[in-house]
C-alpha cells in the first residue's frame, strides 16, 4: 500500500489518523477526501500540510458523489481506502436523520463500488461500538448481533452490512474496526468532552443528560488510530475488530475529573432532560485486536489532562467554531433543556 485515500480526513479521528499514518509510513502518500461539512475543518490538518508537502494531498468532495470518488481514486492511483467519512453525532441524527443515511449508508456504497470496479487493494471501514446497542452486562464481541438504537448507530450498522455483502458477493478485501468513545485534540465541540471543557473554560453551564450515570468506554484518539492502522496493514481480510479502551467510566465522573483539572466548580453541572433512546452502557471485548498486537497505551487520567490542556492552549481553534453554525445547534439542543434544569 502506497497511495492511501482517507475519506473524512479533515474530521476529528480522521485528521489524527492522517498525521499518524504519515509519520509511521514514510513511503505513503495520503490523499484526504472531505466534504468539509460543519465538522470537517482544514485547521485540523494545517500542520500536516506544512510538514508533509509532497506526501499529502487534499481533495474537497462528497463520498456520495460517484464522479468525484472515481476520479480521485483513478487520478491518485489509490491502493487503499480508509473510510472515516460519516455524520457522527447521535443528537444530530435524532434531529436530522436523512443526512446520516445519505453519507453513512449511500456514501459507503459509492466507495465500495469504486473499490470493486477500480480494484482497490484494501477497504477499511471505521465503525463504532454503538452498532451493538445498549450492553447492560458483559462486553460486546465481534460476533454479537448488531442492535443499533439511534439513527446514527443504525446508519453505521447498515454500512457494515453493505461491506459484509461486498465481501461475500464480490470478494472485496475489507476490514472493519469498531471503536469506543474516543476523545482527544481536534474533536468538534458538540461531543461531551470538548463541549464541556470549552464551556467550563468560559464558566458556562454543562448540560449533562439525565443522571449522568451512563457508562462509556473511553479511548484516547492516538490509541484508536494506531489500532486502525494495525488492522489496515495486518488485519485479516473480512474481519471486524473491536478497539476499546477497556476503561469504563460514568459520564458524571469524567466531567468531575475534567472540572478538577481546570479548577472549576461542580456547580457548573446542570442535569438536563435525557435524549430519546439514550443507550445506558457500551463495553467492548478487545481480545481479538490484542491478539493482533494492539493495546491501548494511554493512561486515562494523563490523556484526559493532556486533552483538557490542548483545548486550553488552542482557543484559536475552537472559539471560531463555537461562534458559527454551532450556536444554532446548541440553541436547538440545549436551550429548553437548560431552562428547565434544576
Amino acid at each position: 500500500m502506497k497511495n492511501i485515500l482517507v475519506t473524512g480526513g479533515a474530521g476529528f479521528i480522521g485528521s489524527n489518523y492522517v498525521r499518524y499514518a504519515l509519520q509511521a509510513h514514510p513511503d505513503w502518500h495520503v490523499i484526504v477526501l472531505d466534504k468539509l461539512t460543519y465538522a470537517g475543518n482544514l485547521d485540523n490538518l494545517r500542520d500536516v500540510a506544512e510538514a508533509f508537502k509532497g506526501r499529502y494531498t487534499f481533495v474537497r468532495g462528497d463520498i456520495a458523489d460517484r464522479e468525484v470518488v472515481f476520479e480521485t481514486i483513478r487520478q491518485h492511483r489509490v491502493h487503499a481506502i480508509v473510510n472515516f467519512a460519516a455524520e457522527s453525532h447521535v443528537d444530530r441524527s435524532i434531529l436530522n436523520p436523512d443526512a446520516f443515511i445519505m453519507t453513512d449508508v449511500y456514501g459507503t456504497y459509492v466507495l465500495l463500488e469504486a473499490a470493486r470496479e477500480l480494484n482497490v487493494e484494501r477497504f477499511h471501514q471505521v465503525s463504532t461500538d454503538e452498532v451493538y446497542g445498549d450492553v447492560p452486562e458483559g462486553r460486546s464481541t465481534e460476533d454479537d448481533p448488531l442492535k443499533p438504537n439511534s439513527p446514527y448507530a443504525a446508519s453505521k450498522a447498515a454500512a457494515e452490512l453493505l461491506i459484509r455483502a461486498y465481501r461475500v458477493t464480490y470478494n472485496l478485501p475489507v476490514t472493519i474496526t469498531r471503536g469506543s468513545n474516543t476523545f482527544g485534540p481536534y474533536q468538534y465541540p458538540e461531543k461531551l468532552l470538548p463541549l464541556f471543557i470549552t464551556n467550563a473554560i468560559d464558566d458556562q453551564p454543562l448540560p449533562l443528560y439525565g443522571d449522568g450515570m451512563q457508562v462509556r468506554d473511553w479511548l484516547y484518539v492516538m490509541d484508536h488510530v494506531q489500532g486502525i492502522d494495525l488492522v489496515l496493514t495486518r488485519g485479516e481480510v473480512g474481519e471486524a475488530y473491536n478497539l476499546g479502551g477497556e476503561n469504563e467510566r460514568h459520564n458524571i465522573d469524567v466531567v468531575r475529573m475534567m472540572l478538577a483539572i481546570l479548577g472549576k466548580p461542580e456547580s457548573l453541572i446542570r442535569h438536563v432532560a435525557d435524549r430519546p433512546g439514550h443507550d445506558r452502557r457500551y463495553a467492548l471485548d478487545t481480545r481479538k485486536a490484542r491478539a493482533l498486537g494492539w493495546a491501548p497505551r494511554s493512561d486515562f487520567e494523563s490523556a484526559l489532562r493532556e486533552t483538557v490542556e490542548w483545548y486550553v492552549n488552542n482557543a484559536w481553534w475552537w472559539r471560531k467554531i463555537k461562534s458559527g453554525e454551532f450556536k444554532e445547534f446548541y440553541r436547538r439542543q440545549y436551550a429548553e433543556r437548560l431552562a428547565q434544569a434544576q
